[in-house]
């Protein structure tokens, strides 16, 4: 029996990578707990496991008196004789082999129950620890279950379960089971069962490590990556900084002929990435990182981190971006909140009548504002979010969505209203361009690298190398 119990522990060790003196010291505390539930919590005892022989036993000590009181702590000679084979004098103590079988099944049923909650603790325990020490690493899985109503994905990782949200999984990505994926560990926390742990493939620090496996100078530390801003399956801007001068920090990134940038971008399903010379001088960063866009005057203000921008009118939907991403994104690298204006001065800043936003904002709200006297778009975004918390008695996060929500709007339709515009002059000059050519256009606007000073040429590498 003895030797059953043993392997059965032994093979814990092997399958479920549990460290044996840790299952040992288990082991012994179950089993005293047995010998102090038949006798009783003064019992002198000593429980001996050896894994290696496949043995367990349990030693129970008792002196020797002439009367017995106390049976559980105590022998008399006869019965000591009996149970040791040798006469003791009274007084000394009894050393006796107690056999598991004598404890009974029901101990034997609750031992098994309380070692396997224990190996279960420990188990969900090294999980967690695991996990937490691979945080912001990337991890390798397969996807063998995808939830379509939550719209999960189950990845399997050295025989644990990961959990790949929605609003974690890059949204142009199809996924099927049976793929291999590759994420990194965003979040572990500790559940009911086994620690919940949350891995990403939008989130920044995952493009960060996908840039120190395909770059060995960042890796290496060569090259630092000084911020990042990433709207994932679209566009993301990266801004590196090179410590050795005669290392160009994105030539390296980008590598002969675009091979190790594409290797990235192919990882995250063609998302554009722009990588650009980081510098501590904010007039020169937020030049390039509004490229590939031509800028007429920046005027900053440090203090309150704002940037206004005066952008020749060819140049403003360039600038902004498709749905104001280039401009969105090149304010969360720089972290300077940037204000576009058309060459000619602020008089010509694009504005909306507030009442086109009356659905998103609701009837309520919308009313609200007009009560106010707010009746355009700029009237909104140029007032202090802090007046307009106070005067309509909102909360600051609901605040926050307004102004974001009414931005984005404004932006918008400025592209469009630009756009048509720019296909009228065409029109009246007699000029036409097609559809393949505008196409052609913006793809090469959008894979342009944004720092035109640093972009390197097959030729400049050959001359470098």
């Amino acid at each position: 029996m003895n030797h059953e119990i043993v392997e059965s522990f032994a093979q814990m060790v092997r399958e479920k990578g549990i460290d044996k003196d840790i299952l040992v010291g288990i082991v012994e505390d179950i089993f005293g707990m047995m010998v102090r539930k038949k006798y009783g919590p003064d019992a002198k005892f000593d429980v001996v496991v050896n894994m290696d022989k496949g043995d367990i036993e349990i030693y129970l000590e008792r002196q020797v008196v002439e009367e017995v009181v106390d049976p559980m702590t105590q022998i008399d000679r006869k019965e000591a004789l009996r149970k040791t084979g040798e006469e003791l004098e009274i007084g000394e103590d009894c050393v006796e082999i107690v056999p598991l079988a004598s404890f009974g099944r029901r101990l034997v049923v609750s031992a098994k129950q309380n070692l396997n909650q224990r190996i279960k603790e420990i188990e969900r325990e090294a999980i967690y620890n695991e996990y937490t020490a691979s945080l912001g690493e990337i991890v390798v899985g397969e996807i063998y279950q995808i939830r379509k109503g939550k719209g999960e994905i189950l990845v399997i990782h050295n025989k644990n379960e990961l959990i790949l949200p929605r609003s974690e999984q890059i949204y142009k990505e199809r996924y099927k089971k049976g793929d291999t994926i590759r994420a990194v560990v965003k979040e572990v926390r500790k559940g009911a069962g086994n620690p919940i742990v949350i891995i990403s493939r939008t989130d920044p620090q995952f493009l960060i490590r996908l840039f120190e496996i395909e770059i060995p100078e960042i890796y290496d530390g060569i090259i630092e990556i000084k911020g990042i801003a990433r709207e994932p399956g679209d566009r993301a801007k990266i801004a590196v900084l090179s410590h050795d001068d005669r290392i160009d920090a994105v030539g390296a990134c980008v590598g002969m002929k675009g091979v190790r940038i594409h290797a990235i971008v192919r990882e995250l399903n063609n998302e554009n990435i722009d990588v650009i010379n980081y510098t501590d001088d904010p007039v020169t960063f937020i030049t390039r990182a509004l490229a590939p866009s031509k800028l007429k005057e920046i005027q900053l203000n440090k203090e309150e981190k704002k940037a206004t921008i005066t952008v020749a009118a060819d140049q403003v939907s360039l600038a902004i971006g498709k749905n104001g991403q280039n401009v969105r994104l090149a304010s969360r690298l720089t972290k300077f909140d940037i204000q576009l204006i058309k060459e000619g001065g602020e008089e010509e800043e694009y504005d909306m009548d507030l009442s086109e936003f009356r659905e998103e904002l609701g009837d309520v709200l919308f009313h609200k504002f007009f009560d106010e006297e707010y009746e355009t778009v700029r009237d909104v975004l140029d007032t202090p979010r802090e007046e307009i918390i106070a005067s309509l008695g909102i909360e600051k996060e609901k605040a926050d969505e307004i102004y974001a929500m009414l931005k984005k709007g404004l932006e918008e339709a400025e592209i469009e209203d630009s756009e048509e515009a720019g296909g009228e002059v065409a029109a009246a000059k007699g000029t036409k361009e097609s559809p393949a050519e505008e196409t052609k256009a913006e793809s090469a606007a959008s894979e342009t690298t944004s720092d035109a000073e640093s972009t390197e040429t097959p030729e400049d590498e050959k001359k470098e190398s």
